[in-house]
């Protein structure tokens, strides 16, 4: 089974996220949004598995800080990769990446179904 886990080190759920992990024996690749990206092809790869508005942290900060047209324009899906590829901590974290299918956000229950 491949495992990568997409996010940011230093945030609150991706600890959470890592510490489940760890306590379950699930082995896993990194990857930080900050220090290595996101491509296009990647991000397009995600978006043909759920909707941009559930990909993009709209709660987040980064999204926040968007103007109100670039928050507005994410149903563009061009535009909205764009923002992602330009600001990969809007992404929604963390995302994992099992055998090329996608979960967003830590939630344990889901997980235990996911990793069994």
């Amino acid at each position: 089974m491949s495992i990568t886990i997409y996010g940011i080190k230093n945030c609150d759920t991706m600890k959470k996220a890592f510490n489940w992990l760890d306590e379950h024996g699930v082995k896993y690749i990194f990857h930080d949004y900050k220090k290595l990206g996101v491509t296009t092809d990647k991000l397009n790869e995600w978006l043909q598995q759920t909707e941009v508005t559930k990909l993009i942290n709209t709660k987040g900060t980064t999204f926040k800080k968007l103007t109100h047209e670039q928050q507005e324009s994410i149903s563009n899906k061009a535009h909205s990769v764009e923002l992602m590829l330009n600001q990969p901590s809007m992404i929604k974290r963390p995302l994992v990446e099992v055998n090329n299918k996608i979960s967003l956000g830590f939630n344990a229950a889901e997980w235990e179904t996911i990793f069994k």
